[in-house]
């Protein structure tokens, strides 16, 4: 299987399959893109070889291409049966693709405000979004909310104990959250902390520190490294 993926330092979407399938051993080929949407460029052209809808991340797999990270999440799940991509208990799997699924649709404002930028640290634009931007903290409180009653729920370290596609799809989260230092209760904390340490995210972070690139249109908060 190949992967395609956006530059690891601001493709949220990218991150979710691919720190998954890092951390699950699940064996792929990594073809990177620099993000790039103007007309004609290289990345517009590749995707268009290989996605209806021209945006990363694409899972190939022989002839097969799917895109969007919940349907690769689900392939993956349905072809390998022996990896616990979802929790093992039906119930706990149910609620892990709830919020899956809300993660998918939802936390408009922390997306468009808080846009993943792992090199970055932009503590005052976080205060100053805490301060003065509804949305945000709307956001983060369901967020902390949510998280407090997975781990509750199943005694952690991870949402479902075991490390699972939703512990994937809200690592970008943790991402936004370190970068604008945005306030979390200590049980949040200690998760996120686990969750950075995770050996597929950490390598993905390490990736993102490594590319030394810039795409101004991916930096609303600094016009230069």
């Amino acid at each position: 299987m190949r992967l395609v993926i956006g530059n690891k330092n601001y493709s949220s979407w990218s991150m979710r399959p691919w720190v998954l399938m890092k951390q699950l051993g699940i064996p792929f080929e990594e073809e990177k893109l620099r993000l790039d949407f103007t007309p004609g460029s290289a990345f517009r052209a590749r995707l268009a070889e290989v996605s209806p809808v021209g945006k990363v991340p694409v899972l190939l797999d022989g002839d097969l291409a799917i895109w969007d990270t919940l349907a690769i999440t689900e392939y993956l799940a349905e072809k390998l049966t022996g990896v616990a991509v979802w929790p093992r208990d039906a119930k706990a799997r149910a609620r892990a693709r709830s919020l899956c699924a809300e993660m998918h649709s939802g936390f408009m404002s922390l997306r468009s405000k808080c846009p993943m930028n792992i090199e970055a640290s932009l503590p005052a634009v976080g205060a100053q979004l805490m301060a003065g931007d509804d949305g945000v903290p709307r956001d983060l409180a369901r967020i902390t909310a949510m998280w407090t009653e997975a781990l509750q729920g199943s005694g952690g370290p991870f949402l479902f104990g075991e490390f699972s596609a939703a512990d994937a799809f809200y690592a970008p989260v943790v991402a936004r959250l370190r970068t604008y230092a945005l306030p979390v209760p200590p049980q949040v904390a200690d998760y996120m902390a686990r969750v950075w340490s995770a050996p597929g995210v950490a390598a993905w972070v390490a990736g993102a520190l490594a590319e030394q690139d810039w795409i101004g249109e991916d930096e609303p908060y600094r016009p230069s490294r």
